[in-house]
């Protein structure tokens, strides 16, 4: 039998847990058990308590270095980057980042517990018919859970200061005990556990306690190996009596006046000395030897026959699992503490007085109910009744086609929509129109519904306008069965500064989250600042992340507005391109720390996540991996491009756009252009008070058609061109927020005050996508993500852009076997318009713009679709094509047949 060879260490966590690191040294390399994830930490090593040579390192052996391929600044050289003040303060900022790590090992055992708060904080059901509760609130003098379920009572259920249930890092810790039923006795042991989960059906096993004891000292105890069972504390008066006698000291001045005890090894050899003619006895045979060495731990030696039965014998875990009793036992016997769909909250006494909050970890939450104040919802629904996953994560595309969607507003009816409307009425679209994910924004739970989801109060739960954690569990499983992804809008960059709901003065002192005086506020917002220097902050966000992919299986986070933790000015400065302003005073490095440690808990622990970044500063690095001084993220997002282009349509007409301020606006940098996540529009444009692509294109053209079919035409052509050339001039990711693909005519408004409440602008207009323009939109937006599918166009690197005309208002560039051509002139046309090309040969239309199947007028012939190269060199390439370029129109050619000389 190939048993692996176990070395334990002990350790005890900051919450008062015991902790188990262990080393494995499997002998059966089949079976070895995954990698132990953590931090670099130094070694520490044991020592025997009865060794007198002082503590030294053990000699260096030829070890792996933990910093190998690690450069805090290595990404500047890859981008030619020569600023010396910029390279010290990436230095100096990965200094800090270890400096940090070392403090929260001091804290925590390893990267894995560190983001597992959610584990023990908040309500959970434990095995022993109760509900422990656990809140962080280091300026609260007195805490207790209070609710319908002790009709609101602050001190039937509570814990106080310097009492168990409060510990020195400012954790609150109360138990709720599920009531015995009138005529049940209590159990007989105080270790009785409850299976709520697995096999809930069945009842109580009907072994008796007695039963158990006799089974276990029959079939498992050697003779011997039970006597200090019944009797725990003989062990401890024996070894008092043999070293003080039957009358020795009992007071801490007697103790004083004692001699040295001798160390345990002098003990040792004196009790094996005065046992040497001992007896045998039928207890195992084992001998403690050093063989003198500094650092080494006491071998053990025994006969062959022990050390058999030791490796033979397995621990009595089923004797103790038979005394487990089902869940209908545990509900017969007990009524819940606290039962499912319990309304509570948590009640503190502050040097401010009494107040009472909504748990900062509380799942289920729901916000000014009824007019009354906020409460979160006890969510622990039987197990036949919980929801069960049935789908895995998609594999992770190596393109992104992402569907920006707001589930309150994605139904037709002017009403809040749920997960299930959702479910049913847009997934099908989405997987219809072909993209390979989805972006929610507005699912985590927020005080008021106009505010979209961005002024969030409770990071754990769920919006509980859409449904239950159940029903979003179900969203998720459903858009993993039709192959997409789900990424989840996180904010984590401020949060609401409501004190009823949210986190704001949350145990009665203005600094238990977030910063106190003005670096507390956002500027302009409002709203309050996380203190992410602070490592219970950083347990509660970074656990939040890890919180959304455990629970809900999210597969990526898109990090909302990084500039307002990144700068203390929150981003409201005008930027000129100068490195320095990367690193001044501004510049507020706990942010950017936190940062790096969320994209390396991320990746470490969920290889498969993706996570993009929000950031209209471009800050240097943001895609770079964290070795090499980069923040780490997967993707970027180029937020000019959108601006660019509602600047264009709005203030500038159509012969003056600057075909070289497009390309420069969507290529960005061609360095980072790889990691780039473009969109032409998302719903900033609609919903802050602006009008959408389609209301500034049509007006009222869609409406009415024959008041201005120029207009209309003009609309159609530019609205399909510039999602075609967001989509495919750079970058790995597009994104479309919902509705826009077919064009939709209204804006987003939420109801507010101003429009008495209205839900006429909070929907979306499906039944549009039927027939007219808005179908011919959708055609063209589902042709163009089919193009990507088919043609791998995100994945081809770089584009190739060779062809910049300002006059002829023509842009032309290369990407992969594909040639993409747009003619943006209002008015001209070109019959024969020459491009360069790299490889000569035959060149076909695989996708045109101007179709009449996508509201196009048609005025290129299926007969001009194939096109030959002529040898001659045109923009710096060897080979040129002649094309028929429409006003208004793009094309997209494949070479499909090379010709060689």
């Amino acid at each position: 039998m190939n048993t692996p060879t176990l070395e334990t260490r002990h350790f005890i966590n900051d919450f008062g847990q015991t902790t188990f690191l262990r080393n494995y040294k499997p002998s059966n390399k089949k079976h070895s058990p995954p990698p132990f994830v953590g931090f670099t930490r130094k070694k520490y090593y044991w020592r025997c308590a009865g060794s007198k040579s002082p503590r030294q390192p053990r000699p260096k052996k030829s070890e792996p270095d933990d910093s190998k391929g690690v450069d805090p600044v290595g990404f500047l050289a890859k981008f030619n980057i020569s600023d010396k003040p910029f390279a010290q303060f990436l230095r100096e900022r990965h200094k800090l980042l270890k400096d940090l790590k070392d403090e929260i090992l001091k804290r925590h055992m390893n990267l894995s517990e560190m983001v597992t708060g959610y584990q023990i904080l908040g309500m959970h059901r434990n095995v022993h018919h109760r509900v422990d509760f656990m809140e962080w609130a280091p300026g609260a003098r007195y805490c207790a859970i209070v609710g319908d379920f002790n009709e609101w009572s602050p001190t039937e259920n509570s814990a106080r200061e310097g009492h168990f249930g409060h510990d020195d890092y400012g954790y609150w810790f109360i138990i709720l005990e599920d009531k015995l039923r009138e005529g049940e006795e209590p159990d007989e042991v105080y270790f009785q556990q409850y299976n709520y989960i697995d096999d809930y059906d069945k009842g109580d096993s009907g072994v008796t306690v007695e039963e158990l004891f006799k089974k276990a000292n029959d079939e498992y105890w050697e003779p011997g190996e039970d006597r200090f069972v019944n009797s725990r504390y003989e062990v401890a008066s024996k070894l008092y009596e043999q070293i003080f006698g039957p009358n020795g000291p009992q007071t801490e001045e007697e103790m004083k006046e004692l001699e040295d005890i001798p160390d345990a090894q002098t003990r040792y050899n004196t009790w094996k000395e005065e046992h040497k003619d001992d007896l045998p006895s039928d207890l195992p045979s084992y001998d403690v030897i050093d063989s003198g060495k500094e650092y080494d731990i006491f071998n053990i030696v025994d006969d062959p026959v022990s050390r058999e039965k030791f490796r033979n014998k397995k621990p009595p875990l089923p004797y103790w699992l038979e005394s487990r009793k089902g869940r209908k036992a545990w509900l017969k016997k007990y009524i819940p503490g606290i039962p499912h769909g319990s309304k509570y909250r948590v009640y503190f006494n502050t040097p401010s007085g009494p107040i009472e909050r909504v748990p900062a970890w509380a799942t289920y939450v729901l916000p000014d109910a009824d007019g009354n104040q906020a409460y979160a919802v006890h969510w622990e629904p039987s197990p036949e009744c919980a929801y069960s996953w049935k789908h895995e994560h998609p594999k992770a595309p190596k393109a992104l086609r992402i569907y920006e969607c707001h589930v309150g507003i994605s139904g037709q009816e002017p009403k809040v929509a749920s997960f299930n409307d959702f479910i049913e009425d847009v997934l099908p679209h989405i997987k219809e129109a072909g993209y390979n994910a989805i972006q929610l924004f507005g699912v985590v739970e927020h005080k008021d519904y106009f505010t979209l989801g961005y002024r969030v109060t409770n990071l754990y739960a769920v919006s509980s306008r859409y449904g239950t954690p159940d029903d979003f569990k179900h969203l998720v499983d459903e858009a993993h069965g039709l192959g997409l992804l789900v990424f989840l809008d996180i904010v984590h960059s401020y949060s609401a500064a409501d004190e009823m709901v949210g986190l704001s003065l949350f145990d009665g002192s203005n600094d238990c989250y977030f910063h106190t005086g003005k670096r507390g506020y956002h500027k302009y917002w409002g709203t309050r600042m996380f203190k992410y220097g602070d490592l219970e902050v950083l347990h509660f966000l970074l656990s939040n992340l890890n919180w959304w992919v455990e629970e809900y299986h999210i597969d990526g986070f898109h990090f909302h507005s990084l500039p307002s933790m990144m700068y203390s000015h929150n981003g409201f400065a005008s930027f000129t391109g100068d490195m320095e302003e990367y690193y001044n005073q501004y510049v507020d490095k706990d942010a950017l720390l936190y940062l790096i440690l969320a994209n390396e808990i991320l990746h470490v622990l969920h290889p498969n996540i993706i996570t993009i970044a929000e950031d209209a500063t471009n800050y240097p690095g943001l895609c770079e991996p964290t070795s090499q001084g980069g923040l780490g993220f997967d993707y970027f997002v180029n937020i000019s491009a959108s601006e660019m282009w509602l600047w264009f349509l709005e203030n500038v007409p159509d012969h003056e756009w600057s075909m070289s301020k497009i390309v420069n606006t969507l290529m960005v940098n061609k360095q980072t252009a790889s990691k780039m996540l473009q969109y032409a529009e998302n719903h900033n444009q609609s919903i802050s008070g602006g009008q959408s692509f389609a209301e500034i294109l049509f007006g009222q053209s869609m409406q009415q058609p024959s008041v201005s079919k120029d207009l209309l035409i003009r609309g159609c052509s530019l609205h399909k061109m510039i999602r075609l050339i967001t989509c495919t001039c750079a970058g790995r990711a597009y994104l479309n927020f919902m509705g826009n693909e077919f064009g939709h005519p209204g804006r987003v408004e939420f109801p507010v005050a101003s429009n008495t409440f209205s839900f006429s602008f909070a929907n979306r207009h499906w039944d549009l996508l039927t027939n007219g323009v808005h179908h011919q939109l959708f055609l063209f937006d589902k042709d163009m993500m089919k193009l990507d599918e088919n043609e791998r166009v995100l994945v081809r690197g770089v584009s190739n852009i060779h062809h910049v005309d300002d006059n002829t208002k023509v842009i032309s560039y290369l990407r992969g076997p594909l040639l993409f051509i747009f003619n943006f002139h209002p008015s001209n046309s070109y019959e024969k318009y020459s491009v360069g090309v790299e490889e000569a040969g035959e060149y076909q239309v695989i996708l045109n713009t101007d179709e009449k199947l996508y509201g196009g007028e048609g005025l290129i012939g299926h007969d001009k679709y194939l096109q030959k190269t002529t040898s001659r060199r045109l923009d710096g390439l060897r080979n040129c094509l002649e094309v028929s370029l429409p006003r208004r129109t793009a094309q997209v050619y494949k070479l499909t047949r090379i010709l060689r000389k």
